[in-house]
């Protein structure tokens, strides 16, 4: 598989075709999808204004990539700075990571930072804004029963709905539609 810089460039590439290109969009999606892959191109389509037939506008596939890769670079700084962090401290002696962290490193398992199982349901703000803001972001605690749990995204409480997918249950925020938890 090709790297998030070889299809970034091929998006950039005005010789190649739209579709092309666009196809090479949804290949750096597969790189780096914040909200999983659907809801990320359907942010990406809506922010860039990508039309139903890309040759029409096709400066808003470099503007739609331009988008995920700031996200991206901000994403990478962030990994950086914690592989950084975690080599110190295992030479000090500390092996297991803290509570933050290790909740840092599941989000970063699940492949997307604010996962938001409906694609139509994501924060409106641009890429690199939720990123920043969910990176340092606290981890949720744990509501109590009948609470409201707490969205990482929108920084509060902004209620709760349910989703369904046909196999799983989400609990989403009201709010931006990031999904706080699975059944």
């Amino acid at each position: 598989m090709s790297s998030f810089g070889t299809h970034r460039a091929r998006v950039h590439d005005a010789a190649r075709p739209a579709h092309r290109r666009l196809s090479d969009l949804r290949t750096c999606l597969q790189h780096f999808a914040p909200y999983g892959f659907r809801a990320t191109y359907h942010h990406l389509r809506g922010s860039a204004g990508i039309p139903g037939r890309p040759e029409k506008d096709p400066d808003s596939l470099v503007r739609a990539v331009e988008e995920l890769h700031a996200a991206r670079q901000v994403w990478l700084a962030a990994e950086a700075a914690y592989a950084g962090r975690r080599v110190r401290e295992k030479r000090a002696g500390r092996r297991q990571p803290g509570r933050a962290e290790a909740w840092q490193a599941q989000r970063r398992r699940w492949h997307s930072l604010a996962y938001c199982p409906d694609p139509r349901r994501h924060p409106a703000e641009p890429l690199p804004v939720v990123v920043r803001r969910v990176l340092c972001a606290r981890p949720p605690g744990h509501p109590e029963p009948g609470g409201t749990p707490v969205c990482w995204v929108c920084v509060g409480p902004a209620g709760t709905e349910m989703w369904r997918d046909g196999y799983w249950t989400y609990t989403l925020c009201a709010g931006c539609g990031v999904s706080l938890r699975r059944e």
